[in-house]
């Protein structure tokens, strides 16, 4: 579990495919020693398993599942990613709660200096915008921004000067693509209640829209 709060940018120090796998080399901005094998951490907000360490770089393998389903698989030798390590029990919950687990692919349609900010809006597939609220949270490459405009197709994000410097965000060029996450609440609040109120064995579930209205919830 993360909080899209990213810690910094690392690099791409080598790869190798493994069949239809690939092993990761990423150069860390932070000590290498500071992660363990087994340690969870987030790669442009793909989550990740480190599987081995030395002085420079720690290593991750990459599944054929999750290179089919997000942009690790265009990575190249040399190329920033923005890292996140695993959230501690401790730790301020700055961003919002990020799992790690791409929803999908969008592509960056047009950035707009706005002040000493950025307007970038992004392209997605329209099965994911009923999950993007105005105001909510989404997960663009691992970092937790706010959605200030979306539509059936797209989403806007304002990205300050501080992300700017932090993450690979700024970067990215119109056309190119980013992993999306979007807030697990609303996947859970659509399970629950459904298109027609039931559970997934058929049976009407406890809670659908006549009983959140009964309750003072919507109209």
């Amino acid at each position: 579990m993360f909080t899209g709060l990213v810690e910094g940018i690392g690099k791409i120090g080598w790869l190798r495919a493994t069949g239809k796998d690939v092993v990761l080399g990423i150069e860390p901005p932070f000590p290498p020693d500071e992660c363990r094998e087994g340690d969870s951490v987030a790669v442009n907000g793909v989550c990740l398993t480190v599987t081995g360490l030395n002085a420079e770089c720690f290593t991750v393998d990459v599944s054929q599942e999750t290179l089919s389903i997000s942009t690790i698989g265009s990575l190249k030798t040399g190329d920033s990613v923005n890292l996140e390590r695993a959230l501690r029990l401790s730790d301020r919950l700055g961003g919002h709660i990020v799992l790690g687990h791409v929803d999908g692919i969008g592509k960056i349609e047009r950035m707009t200096p706005i002040g000493k900010s950025w307007r970038v809006r992004v392209v997605i597939d329209s099965a994911l915008s009923g999950y993007i609220i105005e105001k909510g949270s989404i997960a663009v490459d691992g970092v937790s921004l706010t959605v200030n405009l979306c539509g059936a197709r797209f989403f806007e994000v304002n990205i300050i000067p501080q992300t700017g410097r932090e993450t690979v965000l700024l970067r990215k060029r119109p056309g190119d693509s980013v992993n999306i996450e979007t807030d697990m609440i609303g996947k859970y609040v659509e399970k629950f209640i459904g298109s027609s109120g039931k559970t997934a064995e058929g049976q009407p579930g406890r809670i659908d829209r006549d009983f959140l209205q009964r309750h003072g919830y919507g109209e």
